[in-house]
């Protein structure tokens, strides 16, 4: 069979003609190559899907496309291995590199063809994107076209952090749909730290018993939360890895060493130092010091766990972690330092080294290989065969790859799903550089410092989503896409000059065809956010409206819908109060989510939420979710955790007579160190603070003092009212408070001037 019976065209080339451009499908990832047929191909209830007698992994392929199009269309489609026209076989042939296919689509049906299970199921998806260009249920027709197609990288993944916070098996299932719709293959899973133990290890119950649950940490004062944890079962978890196996997912375990050990010593507290661990500690976030020691039966505890977890995930690679291992406790144990002289081992460094040289071996002798967190490349001799997750920036890439090591580019903070994709109310709590959908797409996994004849050592690239602040599967979703099609597309598609305006038209069909299967993605790139200019004693405002992606926004200040009937935004518009201002992006003609709908008002000009106010450094900004309630919604408060102060820029204080300041208080649950000594504070004037307002900057005449001593002992918001001296026109405050300590941490909900 001839495949095309005309040349294959790259994608780009064929966008520069509109008329063969508007033949193909928007597809995603990008495909390497792509064009249109004549004709059309109509699918429908009676369309077959064929695959070859005793081919499974054919017949995978066709069930996975059959469950989609019932999922998105509604329609359930019979497989077969009889010949008919006007149905969609799947073929067995050389395409070229694992998981490539070829796909054909013409009048009388269409042909997948590939070498490998993975190119069907590839080739499967690409025909079913193609079949759900647009929301619909029931039969559908789409324009012929012919595909050619193969990933730039193999690794092309997700990390999930269910150590931190468990998500369910449910969930863990969706997120294994919705990457392999997006050809993602390879989910890291983050299974064990100091926060909790998730896999089930048998001759170890006590990993799970005790360490599998904690209790959210709570501010002094504030009602207990309720025990929160969970694990996966060992049948739980072949299931899963079985589930994502017919879907071209490879699961790649973590149990992390020496470090982030303290589930582990809190269930058996022989493999640590002996430094007591205090009651609570497991609810803390951030770098603990709690290692295992270097016993015999600690490796031999180690050995036990990994033989167990190989026995469940067939992955090549088993991920060891080796990220973030203080040695302060092995400098202070008396054991520890007689082991490493016995040993002539100069330094701790250097003991990490040999720990992990150690469980390579171990790994190596049971055939699998081991993959850490870029800090394994220090000390001295890595494992021979080691794999580096380079996630403090690139270099570790580099050295890796220079070294003959093969590495994954997972680079903080880009690549870190836990930062937040805008400066919206609407946004989980996160960590505040804003890494949005733009910043994600622009990323190039092959680092430039990377010599030619070493780039094969790039194995490709995966975002990690830690849940340090993502409590809920809601926001594991919101956090993980639509970034993570970005993912998709990076380790997918040919390194070109990458067009994000292009990107996002293909993204959003892509988004709607996954909302079938249970995704509700964030709204961030697509939101409509204004800003406000106001002069004190004026009746209107200079409203400013933004948009990440770019996209056409339309607005009224009436209250009417928006429609494409209504004003195109071309710059800032003038408003008089009140009005009732609504903006939405559009996109193909249809309003997108994340439309604007607020009303315009004085007392609007002269509030600010948290989220709008600037913190007045950036040394270490959160958006962290208040302890309080323990059911229903909680505030969001964003503050620096090394300075807690904010700053309204250009404030209206001009005819401000009282200012307004809703606080709340949540934990200092974070394990700093020594770095705890810098957060300093002004001495309080009352016994229980005050929060102070300075006018100008920080160091500024102080202008308004509202003692802390209302909100003491009441777990929630509260409202804090004081005199405000009188300033002219705008201004920028500058809000702080005092304090004795940092337990608890008082942070700012809002703002508001009171005429």
């Amino acid at each position: 069979m001839i495949f095309f019976s005309r040349s294959l065209v790259a994608l780009g080339a064929l966008l520069v003609a509109a008329p063969v451009a508007a033949q193909v499908p928007k597809l995603l990832p990008l495909p390497a190559e792509l064009h249109g047929e004549s004709g059309s191909f109509a699918l429908g209830a009676r369309t077959a899907l064929l695959v070859p007698a005793g081919d499974p992994g054919a017949r995978v392929a066709a069930e996975r496309f059959a469950a989609l199009i019932a999922e998105t269309r509604g329609l359930k489609l019979a497989i077969g291995s009889r010949e008919r026209a006007g149905s969609i076989r799947f073929v067995r042939a050389a395409t070229g590199k694992a998981e490539s296919y070829r796909l054909e689509v013409m009048p009388g049906g269409a042909v997948i063809t590939a070498g490998d299970d993975a190119g069907l199921l590839y080739g499967a998806v690409t025909l079913w994107q193609a079949m759900t260009q647009a929301p619909g249920k029931g039969a559908v027709s789409v324009p012929a076209f012919g595909v050619a197609d193969a990933p730039r990288f193999g690794w092309r993944g997700l990390m999930l952090d269910s150590a931190r916070h468990f998500q369910s098996p449910a969930y863990v299932r969706k997120l294994i749909d919705w990457m392999a719709v997006n050809k993602l293959n390879t989910l890291h899973w983050h299974l064990v730290d100091d926060q909790g133990w998730r896999i089930e290890i048998k001759k170890y119950p006590k990993l799970t018993a005790i360490s599998g649950w904690r209790h959210p940490a709570t501010a002094a004062g504030a009602p207990q939360l309720p025990q929160v944890g969970g694990f996966y079962s060992q049948d739980e978890i072949r299931s899963i890895v079985a589930y994502a196996a017919q879907r071209n997912v490879t699961i790649v375990p973590e149990i992390e060493m020496p470090g982030h050990a303290l589930a582990a010593i809190r269930a058996y507290p022989e493999l640590g130092t002996g430094v007591p661990i205090p009651p609570g500690t497991e609810s803390d976030w951030g770098v603990f010091p709690w290692l295992y020691n270097l016993d015999d039966k600690t490796f031999g505890f180690l050995e036990d766990v990994l033989d167990e977890v190989i026995t469940l995930f067939p992955s090549r690679y088993v991920h060891v972690g080796g990220d973030e291992a203080t040695k302060e406790q092995w400098k202070g144990s008396a054991t520890i330092q007689a082991r490493m002289k016995a040993l002539g081992i100069k330094d701790e460094a250097a003991l990490q080294a040999a720990f992990m040289r150690r469980i390579g071996e171990h790994l190596t002798r049971r055939g699998r290989k081991l993959i850490g967190w870029d800090e394994i490349l220090e000390g001295g001799e890595v494992p021979p065969d080691a794999t580096i997750t380079s996630w403090r920036g690139v270099e570790g890439a580099i050295t890796a790859a220079k070294a003959g090591h093969d590495a994954v580019l997972s680079p903080s903070p880009t690549l870190y799903f836990d930062h937040r994709q805008g400066a919206g109310d609407n946004e989980p709590p996160g960590r505040l550089d804003v890494m949005d959908l733009r910043a994600i797409y622009n990323f190039e996994p092959v680092p430039a410092e990377v010599p030619a004849a070493q780039q094969h050592h790039i194995l490709g690239l995966q975002a990690n989503l830690w849940a340090e602040h993502i409590r809920t599967e809601e926001r594991s979703a919101w956090m993980t896409f639509p970034r993570a099609s970005a993912i998709a597309e990076i380790g997918w598609s040919a390194k070109a000059p990458r067009d994000y305006g292009a990107f996002v038209d293909r993204l959003i069909p892509q988004l709607d065809r996954m909302r079938p299967l249970g995704l509700r993605p964030a709204t961030s790139a697509f939101a409509v956010t204004p800003s406000y200019a106001h002069t004190p004693g004026s009746d209107g405002a200079t409203v400013t409206l933004a948009n990440q992606s770019g996209l056409e926004i339309r607005y009224t200040t009436d209250g009417s819908p928006v429609t494409l009937k209504s004003p195109a935004y071309r710059g800032p518009i003038t408003v008089k109060f009140p009005a009732k201002l609504n903006a939405a992006a559009f996109h193909g003609g249809r309003v997108l989510p994340g439309a604007l709908a607020e009303t315009v008002t004085a007392q609007r000009m002269r509030w600010r939420s948290d989220e709008m106010l600037e913190t007045c450094t950036k040394r270490v900004v959160l958006a962290l979710e208040d302890d309080y309630p323990a059911t229903g919604k909680r505030a969001v408060f964003v503050t620096d955790l090394f300075n807690p102060c904010w700053q309204w820029e250009k404030a209206p204080v001009g005819d401000a007579k009282q200012i307004a300041i809703t606080v709340g208080q949540i934990p200092f649950n974070f394990q700093v160190g020594k770095d705890i000594d810098g957060i300093k504070f002004a001495s309080p004037a009352t016994p229980d603070g005050e929060f102070e307002v300075r006018a100008g900057t920080c160091e500024g005449p102080r202008v308004a003092v509202l003692p802390l001593a209302p909100a003491v002992g009441n777990p929630g918001l509260t409202r804090l009212v004081g005199k405000i001296a009188p300033r002219p026109g705008n201004e920028t405050l500058c809000i702080r408070y005092t304090a004795k300590g940092v337990e608890p941490v008082w942070a700012v909900d809002a703002v508001e001037l009171i005429p």
